[in-house]
């Protein structure tokens, strides 16, 4: 008589890591969904394009989850490059043109500079290089290119993000003086990155049970921004002809323009 023999299957439990916080665990699922497919646009039904230029201070409250500790926007990109799943271009040049090397962005993240070390026992100075890890706080602002259009097809005003780009606060002593200025890390080509953003979700809040994902927050535009340039036929930005009060309300303007060509689409 042959005697069935059952192996019994051992399951691992899933580990605190791997359990929701109800369960007893402290992981935080994220149910992502690909991002949706823009509509189909045909040069021919585009009677006005307008290129421009955005700000995003995240010291606005409405801007505060690009500041997140975890879930920040500058982390879910830095995974992204770390990974490979991004390319960062120059920040000379914002047309995507010159990809940018790993080691070039960290290098710009993270500052290097020699100081002198004195022995304990002979007193000897000697220099030592240092390294300052890259603090993601210094990311106050971000600068966003977009394109708006209108679509005769299907006669309305549209609007794609084209790029994103982190701007660096940077402190230099000069004859005395401390002079902060911002400079681009990267751009970040936003067509190539949204299946990546639509993986990383938004920190809310008041809800920490969020379903939104960074590609919904620019897809909704839940953001507040100032626009700093547009396309013209002098490629000036605002502050290089206007400063102040002056500033704000030419930038005012020319976002009020954009809505309300769309409510005269048609008198153009």
């Amino acid at each position: 008589m042959l005697l069935a023999q059952t192996e019994t299957m051992q399951i691992e439990a899933p580990t605190p890591a791997q359990k929701s916080w109800l369960n007893g665990g402290a992981a935080t699922e994220f149910v992502s969904s690909p991002p949706l497919p823009y509509a189909p646009v045909r040069e021919a039904d585009i009677l006005w394009e307008k290129r421009v230029w955005r700000v995003i201070d995240t010291r606005e409250k409405i801007n505060l989850p690009f500041r997140h500790p975890e879930q920040g926007l500058f982390n879910v990109l830095a995974e992204g490059l770390g990974s490979g799943e991004l390319n960062a271009y120059s920040p000379e040049d914002d047309h995507f043109l010159a990809r940018m090397e790993m080691e070039d962005v960290w290098e710009r993240l993270n500052r290097r500079d020699t100081v002198m070390i004195a022995d304990p026992v002979t007193f000897e100075m000697t220099p030592q290089i240092v390294y300052d890890t890259f603090d993601p706080n210094r990311i106050k602002r971000w600068r966003v290119q977009e394109v708006w259009y209108q679509d005769t097809r299907y006669s309305q005003m549209q609007v794609r993000i084209i790029g994103i780009a982190p701007l660096l606060e940077t402190e230099v002593s000069d004859a005395g003086m401390d002079v902060n200025f911002e400079s681009h890390l990267y751009w970040i080509n936003y067509n190539d990155a949204r299946n990546w953003l639509a993986q990383n979700p938004v920190a809310k809040a008041g809800n920490d049970h969020t379903r939104m994902s960074w590609e919904d927050l620019f897809s909704m535009r839940r953001f507040d921004s100032y626009i700093y340039k547009e396309s013209d036929m002098r490629g000036r930005r605002l502050e290089d002809y206007l400063s102040g009060t002056d500033l704000l309300l030419e930038s005012k303007k020319k976002d009020r323009a954009i809505q309300n060509r769309e409510m005269d689409m048609w008198s153009y």
